[in-house]
């Protein structure tokens, strides 16, 4: 094999470092942040007390890896610290708001077990602090490892308001400007996507806005920055947006289906 190549890969690695961390220690202090915050997740007798500190080593070891000072490290430390009690409570309200929203939840235990919305969230607002506080790249591995094990795709840089549902989930797109308000509710396939995807655009807002109190029910796509979804609106399946709404409004998808029986005639619904 031509040595060019391993000259080309050890350049590329050299020029990587102190940009991205080791993807497997960020994807371990995401589990270790989620577990001291839920230890119904873990099967292990460790205390929250040891849980906190762990999570915290973990960070200052991830955190190494990147071009911080050891003062910026503990600063950056402290300060995701601190906003645990606040994200920890928006997680509540996100878990209750799946609860109420599927009569098929018959606890909040069992939501935040099993369901895989609640845990792309979970993952999502953990992440978005960090983005919050500019660290580079960890917000993405964060929520990429939730997409992996969830099919669920939120960007970090997306704002989204409390007790925020989703329901199954699989197949969700939120865009890197996203706003989405409190109490909305999406089901699966939803794409709140850009109109364009042009290296030029991305310091604009590209992605939409929904108010409160939206549903948006599965396969429904809507596109655009300057696109904005009234507040207590619904949003029906399959239906394809990049114009605003006013609030209140119904959007549906009204498509003819014709059923057939085994003779010659047929009907439609």
């Amino acid at each position: 094999m031509d040595s060019s190549l391993f000259e080309h890969i050890g350049q590329f690695k050299r020029q990587a470092a102190g940009k991205i961390p080791a993807q497997s220690l960020s994807h371990q202090l995401l589990t270790k942040t989620i577990n001291f915050l839920f230890p119904i997740l873990c099967d292990d007798d460790q205390s929250t007390e040891a849980r906190y500190y762990d999570m915290r080593h973990l960070m200052e070891e991830v955190l190494s890896q990147l071009s911080l000072t050891d003062e910026q490290i503990q600063d950056e430390i402290e300060t995701f610290s601190n906003s645990l009690e606040l994200l920890y409570l928006r997680m509540i309200e996100d878990a209750t708001a799946i609860y109420n929203g599927d009569p098929a939840a018959e606890s909040i235990e069992e939501v935040m077990v099993t369901y895989p919305g609640f845990y792309a969230i979970v993952a999502y607002r953990l992440a978005h602090q960090l983005y919050e506080q500019n660290i580079p790249i960890v917000p993405r591995l964060f929520t990429e490892y939730a997409h992996g094990k969830t099919g669920i795709d939120i960007h970090p840089a997306a704002t989204i308001g409390h007790s925020f549902c989703i329901d199954h989930g699989t197949g969700i797109v939120v865009g890197e400007t996203t706003v989405i308000g409190n109490n909305v509710k999406i089901y699966q396939g939803v794409t709140l996507g850009a109109l364009s995807v042009d290296k030029a655009e991305a310091g604009v807002k590209r992605h939409p806005t929904i108010e409160d109190n939206v549903t948006i029910y599965a396969g429904a796509t809507i596109l655009g920055g300057k696109t904005i979804i009234g507040h207590d609106s619904t949003i029906g399946g399959n239906v394809w947006l990049t114009d605003s709404i006013e609030p209140y409004s119904i959007v549906l998808n009204k498509s003819n289906v014709y059923v057939k029986n085994t003779g010659d005639w047929c009907y439609n619904i």
